[in-house]
């Protein structure tokens, strides 16, 4: 693996989670770091809470848009370094061939565009994943992958998802 890693967050809808996360990497990586997201059936469009949540954290919301996996799976996609899913439901689906087998994990978030409410209740929902996706972001850009190897790569992914 070499600068940039290449990180694809995966959620069925593509709409606020694997928005949220991509974001939040692609903001906190400084450059170390591309990250994509894309959904197994993507909603058409990010959710308005969501980019709301990047705005109000001093993110830019430039470019997010809920696509699907598939486009990662087609010839001249960028190469993967990491794939992640965000939600249940991705992570019990069957995904595509990655080519150049990047490493994988499940950091399962509750899904805020589930929860019915009140406006603050809602936001609140979406709040708290962002936070648990900007905390366990924050743990992954502190890993040195560079002088790990791949079996302690997944290893320390796969506990940050529990994190």
């Amino acid at each position: 693996m070499s600068y940039p890693y290449r990180v694809l967050f995966l959620c069925t809808g593509n709409s606020a989670r694997s928005i949220m996360a991509e974001a939040i990497l692609n903001h906190r990586g400084h450059g170390r770091f591309l990250a994509y997201s894309a959904g197994s059936h993507p909603s058409g469009k990010p959710r308005p809470e969501a980019l709301r949540q990047i705005e109000s954290s001093g993110m830019s919301t430039e470019g997010l848009r809920s696509k699907s996996w598939d486009e990662f799976a087609e010839p001249g996609a960028p190469k993967l370094d990491f794939v992640f899913t965000v939600c249940d439901n991705a992570a019990n689906e069957q995904c595509p061939y990655w080519p150049g087998q990047p490493t994988t994990a499940h950091w399962g978030i509750a899904d805020p565009a589930g929860v019915k409410g009140t406006p603050e209740e809602i936001a609140r929902a979406f709040n708290d994943a962002f936070v648990v996706l900007d905390r366990r972001i924050g743990l992954f850009l502190s890993l040195p992958l560079a002088t790990l190897d791949a079996m302690a790569i997944k290893r320390e992914i796969d506990a940050i998802g529990r994190a």
